[in-house]
């Protein structure tokens, strides 16, 4: 008698098996990689938005600028007097007043604390500084500076002001974002 048969024998499937998962092992990884690259992109994104923040707020409060310098990583405390302006009613404050409101904000801005996950701050840059150099001149250089994900090479040599802003910890994840602008 002379019988064939017809089928997949066991060695097939397992070769079948193995390249299935080495090819869900390479999806999963390309997710994983596409998700730091958004955190990282979303880290740079919310550091620009927080420099041009303080930039604005120096130049509504133009005869404070060189008040403004200084380097600021989440020590300020509390101003006494808030100076947003309420719905319904003005609150007047004068600019030394709001110079230190504007920059309790700014602090709390890059803390994270406008949003918080059972009462952590979620919503701001990791293990921050930020540094402001204000000439009288009007010349305004902002510098933030956070620990990103990943490891990098700096490859750009930036200026002193900019390398001194920051802790040198952890070096090689260190992101710095900073602006150079001219308030008049």
């Amino acid at each position: 008698m002379n019988t064939k048969e017809k089928g997949l024998s066991l060695i097939e499937v397992l070769v079948a098996l193995v390249i299935l998962t080495v090819g869900l092992v390479g999806v999963f990884n390309l997710h994983i990689i596409s998700k730091r690259g958004s955190f990282e992109s979303f880290q740079q994104t919310q550091a620009a938005y927080l420099a041009n923040d303080i930039v604005s707020r120096i130049k509504l409060n133009r005869s404070q600028l060189m008040s403004y310098s200084g380097t600021y990583t989440g020590a300020l405390s509390l101003p006494s007097k808030a100076c947003d302006v309420a719905p319904g009613g003005a609150v007047i404050c004068t600019t030394t007043e709001t110079r230190i409101w504007d920059l309790y904000q700014w602090e709390q801005l890059i803390l994270g604390s406008s949003e918080t996950i059972n009462g952590a701050n979620v919503g701001g840059l990791d293990t921050a500084t930020a540094c402001i150099d204000a000439k009288a001149s009007g010349e305004v250089t902002v510098v933030l500076s956070w620990r990103g994900m990943n490891k990098i090479s700096e490859g750009v040599t930036h200026p002193s002001f900019v390398r001194s802003c920051g802790s040198s910890k952890n070096s090689e994840r260190r992101r710095v974002y900073f602006i150079d602008t001219v308030i008049i």
